[in-house]
């Protein structure tokens, strides 16, 4: 069966002996020539034509009212957790499976994750669990939310769009506007990726994207901030520039700021990317009901877009039956050339956030058992 997997993987990117990456990114003569204009024009910094640009293709791509460009993902969720008001010693909703940066932003504010469940329809954040430790575990106070046992404010919640495909992001909105807690959505993965015809990273307060050489498009790094508040746009972009105050020579400031803008050099290269995006991503639909007739013939389950969503499938999806099977196959396809991952080790079992408060979790240890991710970058073959 391993084989058959192998040799389908094999024959879909047309590659009879080549090593197959898991994503790698895909450039062209139009990607050379944004990036060369950009060295051209000597503005290669935080400042020049095209990190504008980028920034007003987001906006008209999402239909988000504000965007700012930023280095990377992991910088853009760190500030949007700033601007959203976390505080040191906060608690910060959050799911177990997830990549790294998730947790590491929220613990650069001094704040602690708290994990619970995913849901496996899909592999976001259960609505459904939130809830029901909502209701059970915190308390409102003066208008705040705060966690019953250890008296420490919930003051965020962060749900990522696993590998591409949209959470049930209204419903998780619903419920903590209810309950007083701001919603950043961790949308790394997802751009060209809607739930019920609004793209993700527009549901909660403020949306956060990567364009790491993995993603769907790329710029080498580079991250974006999508808001409808303009007010916390402005200062997204303040604070993003070293909160320095605009003027024709003086230098002052007037916050802690970052230097977390993106270069015009990257943001060239996201432009011409971006004017690729919808045609990446039909492909990799393609390729995706591809791989869903073939895991059906070796009664594999492979994990298709939730309901009411279009997902951008940036990471292909399977089911083995066990971490044994899992591991099996991970080492037959090493040693095939054929790259593919489990999924990330959950936040909760690393030394950082083993002490993390974290609800019954047990979709998450099922799918961190089974789950592999296949080959998914956009297939040349004709």
């Amino acid at each position: 069966m391993y084989k058959a997997i192998i040799d389908f993987i094999r024959a879909t990117f047309d590659e009879k002996d080549a090593y197959i990456p898991l994503h790698q990114p895909l450039f062209d003569n139009i990607d050379r020539k944004y990036v060369l204009e950009a060295i051209d024009s000597t503005f290669v910094s935080s400042i020049g034509k095209f990190v504008d640009r980028f920034e007003d293709m987001i906006k008209g791509y999402t239909g988000a009212k504000c965007a700012v460009a930023i280095v990377n993902g992991t910088s853009a969720l760190h500030l949007s957790l700033l601007l959203a008001g976390v505080k040191r010693n906060d608690l910060v909703i959050t799911q177990p499976l997830s990549f790294i940066a998730t947790c590491n932003a929220i613990s650069y504010i001094g704040a602690e994750p708290i994990f619970i469940d995913i849901d496996r329809k899909t592999l976001g954040l259960s609505a459904d669990k939130l809830l029901d430790f909502l209701k059970e575990k915190t308390k409102i106070v003066d208008g705040q939310c705060f966690h019953k046992k250890s008296g420490k404010r919930i003051s965020a919640c962060v749900p990522m769009h696993s590998f591409g495909h949209p959470a049930a992001i209204d419903e998780i909105v619903k419920y903590c506007n209810q309950f007083h807690i701001v919603v950043i959505e961790d949308a790394a993965e997802s751009l060209g990726s809607f739930y019920k015809g609004k793209h993700t990273g527009r549901f909660g307060l403020i949306g956060t994207f990567s364009f790491n050489g993995n993603k769907t498009i790329t710029c080498g790094g580079g991250g974006i901030i999508i808001t409808d508040d303009v007010g916390i746009g402005k200062m997204a972009k303040h604070l993003s520039t070293q909160s320095k105050i605009p003027h024709k020579w003086n230098f002052s400031h007037d916050f802690i700021g970052f230097n977390y803008r993106l270069p015009n050099l990257n943001a060239a290269l996201a432009c011409s990317q971006m004017e690729k995006l919808e045609n990446y991503i039909e492909n990799k639909r393609e390729l995706a009901l591809k791989y869903r007739s073939f895991f059906e013939t070796v009664n594999i389950p492979f994990f298709e877009e939730p309901a009411n969503a279009r997902s951008n499938f940036w990471l292909n999806v399977i089911f083995m039956e066990n971490r044994q099977q899992r591991n099996e196959f991970l080492e037959f396809s090493y040693k095939s050339g054929v790259m593919t991952r489990p999924a990330w080790t959950l936040m909760n079992k690393l030394d950082m956030f083993k002490n993390c408060f974290c609800e019954n979790i047990s979709n998450a240890l099922l799918v961190e058992d089974c789950l592999v991710n296949i080959p998914s970058s956009v297939c040349q073959k004709s």
